[in-house]
Formats: structure tokens, sequence, C-alpha cells
């Protein structure tokens, strides 16, 4: 699943596509919406919100979209082919006179009122990458549940937004605890240091083109990750194999020897 670096250089692609530019063609293809025309509306803006996508037009309207594991946004010149799969999974498609953007697999399409936004984003806890980020508050959130461990707190959209699989394994690498970790049982100064990482690690994913995603600060192939998808292989820290096994279903990577707490039974 894309996660909060993926997202906001998808918003900031269509923002640059679509937004001051009039819609000439709209086509939301899910049964909900098939009759609603955004033709002649202009596009205000793009912007994410955590895992979210918000494309805002004038008139009060907000098309909210949600990638999740296999959905995507393509721009497409006029004229170009599409190549984003075959038509049967195009879910929506929103053109100006220079180009179009088609969205692919989009399991979340729903257009509301710009002022309902937060009926489908109200929820989300502060977002690493947005204006409403508060360190303070997300550590607040990520404490509430004392007990839960810390890898099922980070991936709760609700304590911060935009966190995924590969940075929750990184963060908890980095705070030097295991991911099934009670987070009531973190030391206050080690639970204060996990939202700015993850704002860091975040911010850092940015830039303006896709590259394999980075932690390390190391241009290696290959060591780009502290420990995530390294099952086997030797921790860049201190070459013991780093493990794996799976937390609330998703594959979790962690250091035996650099990261301290509960771990599950594995027969590596």
């Amino acid at each position: 699943m894309p996660e909060g670096d993926s997202v906001w250089r998808v918003a900031r692609r269509l923002h640059a596509a679509l937004a001051g530019r009039e819609l000439v063609r709209s086509d939301l293809r899910v049964p909900r919406f098939a009759t609603a025309d955004l033709t002649g509306r202009t596009v205000l803006e793009v912007v994410p919100r955590g895992k979210h996508l918000l494309t805002r037009f004038d008139g009060g309207l907000t098309l909210h979209s949600h990638l999740r594991m296999d959905g995507a946004w393509h721009v497409y010149a006029v004229g170009e082919r599409w190549r984003g799969g075959p038509e049967h999974q195009i879910r929506a498609v929103l053109g100006t006179a220079e180009q179009t953007a088609v969205g692919y697999r989009l399991p979340v399409l729903e257009l509301l009122r710009t002022a309902e936004e937060d009926r489908v984003v109200g929820h989300l806890g502060p977002d690493p990458l947005g204006p409403d980020w508060d360190a303070e508050r997300a550590a607040r959130n990520l404490l509430a549940d004392p007990a839960r461990p810390l890898g099922e707190a980070l991936l709760d959209q609700r304590n911060l937004a935009g966190i995924g699989n590969v940075f929750k394994c990184e963060l908890c690498f980095m705070a030097a605890v295991t991911p099934w970790t009670p987070v009531g049982d973190l030391p206050a100064t080690t639970l204060s240091r996990i939202p700015p990482a993850a704002r860091r690690l975040l911010a850092a994913n940015v830039g303006p083109v896709a590259h394999p995603r980075n932690t390390t600060g190391l241009r290696r192939r290959g060591q780009e990750l502290f420990v995530y998808g390294r099952a086997h292989r030797p921790c860049l820290r201190c070459g013991t194999p780093v493990r794996e096994a799976p937390q609330d279903d998703r594959p979790t990577y962690w250091c035996p020897h650099c990261q301290r707490g509960p771990v599950p039974h594995t027969k590596d």
C-alpha cells in the first residue's frame, strides 16, 4: 500500500496537471456517481491527507480517492496512449485541454461537499507531511492505549496519518525496540522521538521523482532500508540476520540484536 510519501508525490503530480484549469472531460466510473458531471468546473487544488487524496473544485465539491493496495493515478498529455491498465480498471477520468488524469483500480472514490471533508478524513491523526502536524499530539495518540504494540499503534491512522508497513518497521528499528513492544513500556524519551523521526523519514522521501525509498541515508543498492524486506540478511548496523514475522497480517522485520522487547515465536 502506498504510504504518505508516495501519496504526497501523487498529489503533487495531479495538482501540477490540473490545478487552475477547467475540466473539459469528466467521467466517474463508479455506480453511485456515474451520472455526476464535473465538466466546466475548475480544479482548485489536489491535496494529500495521510494516505487520502482530495481533489477540490470550484462550487464547493471534492473528489475523495484512496489508492489502498492497487490503485493509481496517471497523467497523460492529450493524444497520449493510456498505459495504466485495461479500460475496465479505469474508475475516474479528469481531463483538461492539456492533460488528462486517469484513476485506475481506485477502491475508494466518492464525490462530496468540500465542507463535509471531515466525514472522510476527520478521523485521521496529524499528518507528518501536512499543515496540521503536531508531534506532541501524535505521541499522546500513540500512548492512548498503553498495552497496544508499537507496530500496531503506528499503523493506526487515527494516531498519525501516512505511516505504512515500511515506515513502521524502520521507525521501530530506529527506536531500538521491537514492533511488539507495548507503547506504555517505552521510555518517555523514546516515545517522544518517534513522531519527529516519522516526519523526517517521510519528508526525506518526497522528492520530485520517485526513487527507492531510503531511511538509512546510504546510496548503495540494497542498503536503502535498515530492516524492511531484509529477512535473513545481515543487519546494516551489527551484522545479525534480520528476522521476519507477521504482525496484524503484515510481514514485519526487526533485528534481534539492535531491537529489544517481545517477539513472536518463529521457526527461523
